[in-house]
């Protein structure tokens, strides 16, 4: 069991499922027809060449298949990482069921961007756990050099990778500092930093110029010597705190990733866009409702996990302990709710017009179905973002989940379109963070991504249709 395992359990449907692709659909679809007239410009070495229609670098089919094996291999060190307690027996079969996510999988046979997007976000990821901060950020501008939005996930590993940073060594001076004290006799049991040496300086004892360096780092440590999941405020105010004891390390460590964000904007001033290309129909709206589509289709991808008595009590049982406050919040959060899907949900031309994607059943035989059913699944929208705040919030700091949930904001509601792939990767991150919980959960999960995979796949390759309006085989995609 190990990364070998999981490389060689995941190349045994990639590479048999990409030959019956291939197969079947010899000629370009949907996007590879302009992406593979693209990759053939810059395969003669002409690089000015830029076909207007285009988002994203061509990515080609066959190296998604690679990118889909060493995604693998990047969760299953993610996951070891995170939880070395796993053990790799565990990491092998976890990672198999994270690879089978249907997003994921589907785009794995086709030319489109999304496998290769994950794969660096995933490798900038772990290369910051890791603290190789300088390889995390060069992986980061690789990776909005695949999909400009990714400029969010590079900012969102660093800020995360930064809080680590800030509590990991803060904590660590303070007990070297302990002991350091201890071993010299200035300090017992009960020692104070601070209050030591202010009982030295009322004794009248000599301050020597070592002795101000200790003191001042003992305020420091004194700081950040408290528990970081006490609440929000004191959450950020011992973070602070801590980027003042060390701010010359972290702006060194860090330094990188301001510089590929300084980078980034540049290019976004000088291109007038955030997208290379069809930038008329990739204008920046307010699409609101999109933040809580993602939450209720992540839950969905997890359902057992999110969607069981056991969770429902869990919530429930929070908002009784709350009282008052998680009334108010919950109020709060439908209003929020009702508000987005009634004044910021965008039908976009797109959405509207090609059936050949999953959304435009969802949209018309679902969320258009009556003109309540908007309102009536916004409860559920709200469950389910707090059924994933409850479940992050046991593992992670609260400074933790503020941030992925800015980031997932920051990245979907600006998108006039709805795009299942745009999911994928804060969904990832949702996933890699969630307790492991019990086997049958997980059995249940790869029985439903496997039911899923099998059903878009065969719809895809042989349930073809035509347009009347236009030439031409269409198929079913996500």
């Amino acid at each position: 069991m190990g990364r070998l395992a999981v490389a060689l359990v995941v190349s045994l449907w990639v590479i048999p499922i990409s030959i019956m692709v291939n197969h079947v659909i010899p000629d370009p679809y949907m996007d590879e027809i302009f992406h593979i007239p693209q990759a053939q410009q810059f395969c003669n070495g002409n690089f000015r060449s830029w076909d207007p229609m285009i988002t994203t670098p061509p990515v080609l089919r066959s190296t998604n298949g690679v990118l889909a094996v060493l995604c693998s291999i990047l969760l299953y060190d993610i996951i070891l990482h995170l939880r070395p307690s796993i053990g790799e027996r565990g990491a092998t079969l976890y990672t198999i069921v994270l690879t089978l996510y249907p997003l994921h999988w589907f785009f794995t046979f086709l030319y489109y961007t999304d496998v290769a997007s994950l794969a660096v976000i995933l490798a900038m990821y772990l290369a910051c756990l890791k603290r190789h901060y300088w390889l995390s950020a060069l992986l980061g501008g690789l990776a909005i050099s695949i999909r400009q939005t990714n400029v969010i996930w590079m900012l969102f590993v660093a800020g995360t990778g930064a809080i680590d940073y800030l509590v990991g060594e803060y904590h660590k001076k303070f007990n070297d500092h302990i002991m350091i004290t201890k071993s010299e006799g200035l300090a017992d049991e009960n020692y104070r930093p601070v209050s030591a040496n202010l009982k030295r300086r009322k004794m009248g004892s000599s301050v020597r110029a070592t002795d101000i360096s200790i003191s001042k780092a003992s305020v420091c440590s004194s700081r950040g010597s408290s528990n970081f999941s006490s609440g929000m405020l004191k959450e950020i105010q011992e973070i602070f705190f801590a980027l003042w004891c060390l701010k010359w390390n972290f702006f060194v460590l860090f330094t990188p990733y301001l510089l590929i964000f300084s980078t980034f904007v540049s290019f976004v001033i000088w291109n007038g866009s955030i997208v290379l290309g069809a930038k008329e129909a990739h204008t920046v709206s307010p699409h609101f409702a999109q933040i809580f589509y993602f939450g209720l289709a992540s839950t969905a991808a997890m359902g057992p996990i999110h969607f069981n008595l056991h969770q429902a009590a869990a919530l429930f049982k929070s908002l009784r302990m709350s009282k008052l406050v998680g009334f108010f919040v919950v109020c709060m959060a439908l209003t929020a709710g009702l508000i987005s899907v009634h004044f910021f949900s965008i039908e976009h031309p797109y959405l509207l017009a090609d059936n050949r994607h999953y959304p435009f059943y969802i949209w018309r035989k679902v969320i258009k179905a009556h003109w309540l059913m908007k309102y009536l699944l916004v409860p559920l929208y709200v469950y389910s973002w707090s059924s994933i705040f409850h479940i992050l919030g046991k593992f992670q700091r609260k400074t933790w989940v503020l941030l992925f949930f800015l980031a997932c904001a920051a990245v979907l509601i600006p998108a006039p379109l709805i795009e299942f792939r745009y999911y994928t990767i804060p969904f990832f991150f949702i996933i890699l963070h969630s307790p492991v919980g019990k086997y049958k959960h997980w059995f249940l999960i790869a029985v439903l991504y496997l039911i899923v995979n099998f059903f878009t796949m065969a719809m895809f390759l042989y349930r073809p249709f035509h347009w009347d309006h236009e030439p031409g085989t269409q198929r079913f995609i996500w």
